[in-house]
């Protein structure tokens, strides 16, 4: 894991601009976020392919749905809190429903507007996303695996709904990793419990493992960028392989945790504990404070593994 830290909106900037450049089919639509968006440079070398739609985030996915008819590849972006709740319906109805090839990117989710408060935090969004049918739900780590994500969803047919951070996060992964929809990555081996993060958290995993490791504790982190489909033979071989699971998230416990759970719960049950909000607004603060707050540290990640270890054995 690198020290150094990248904003992913910059990967996925470039990401866009060079599916773009290969493919005239690619289309931007946004809400008065060129700037949040980073996608000044796109909307120079494409004003053609651009739409501003300006502070209407419903009609933002319809017209991305008529575009997405007529044979484009629209990309909608705009904050993840605006996007994912003023927009709900047309992204159930128009995107989901029609299987139109749309894909929702939902910048800077999660709690990544940290001083702005509640109203700017999308905490929900994994949750909700996930319950709607025939809806891709992504959360990549990384620099690499967001320019990995947005070159997929450009070449995936359907719908697609991607996180893309603006918390400074490390790059995690391997030289030579390849992104798979649905599938997890184990960034670390061990058979004592599991460690499951997806989005920013990821990172934080792994300083928990390492921390653990120190104490003889070897844990299996797993990084999965994939919601929705979920891996659940992955989840499944933790469940078997180890003593417990524990998911940690920039969200609601009832996102990557609800999914983890359910799949845990109806196939093969073992101690949890899910890191995340639960049922509360992300109170005003740093989105590093915030994160820290819920318990998703490394050593707050350390220490609910400790909690799993300290159970009785159940297999």
């Amino acid at each position: 894991m690198s020290a150094q830290l990248f904003d992913c909106r910059d990967a996925w900037a470039d990401a866009l601009a060079e599916v773009a450049r290969g493919d005239e089919r690619v289309m931007v639509v946004v809400n008065d976020s060129v700037g949040s968006s980073k996608l000044g440079p796109f909307v120079a070398e494409f004003p053609n392919r651009s739409v501003n739609v300006g502070i209407a985030e419903q009609s933002m996915v319809g017209v991305a749905a008529g575009l997405a008819n007529a044979g484009k590849i629209p990309f909608v972006s705009a904050a993840g809190c605006f996007l994912s709740a003023r927009a709900m319906e047309q992204i159930k109805v128009d995107a989901a429903y029609s299987e139109h090839n749309i894909k929702l990117i939902a910048q800077s989710p999660g709690v990544a507007y940290g001083d702005l408060g509640p109203t700017h935090h999308s905490i929900e969004d994994l949750t909700w996303m996930r319950t709607i049918p025939g809806l891709t739900v992504l959360a990549p780590s990384d620099p690499e695996e967001t320019r990995q994500v947005i070159r997929w969803a450009a070449d995936h047919e359907g719908p697609t709904y991607i996180r893309v951070s603006r918390m400074g996060v490390p790059a995690v992964y391997p030289e030579g990793y390849r992104f798979a929809p649905g599938k997890a990555v184990a960034l670390r081996e061990g058979d004592d419990a599991t460690v499951i993060a997806t989005g920013t958290t990821t990172a934080r995993a792994l300083e928990a493992a390492d921390l653990l490791a120190a104490e003889g504790i070897r844990v299996r982190v797993l990084s999965m960028p994939s919601v929705k489909p979920l891996d659940e033979e992955a989840v499944l071989l933790a469940a078997q392989q180890t003593r417990g699971i524990v998911t940690v998230e920039e969200g609601l416990v009832t996102g990557l945790g609800g999914a983890v759970a359910e799949c845990v719960v109806e196939q093969h049950p073992v101690p949890m504990r899910r890191l995340g909000f639960r049922d509360e607004f992300a109170i005003t603060g740093s989105a590093e404070w915030l994160l820290d707050r819920i318990g998703a540290s490394p050593e707050g990640i350390a220490a609910a593994v400790r909690e799993i270890l300290e159970l009785p054995e159940t297999h």
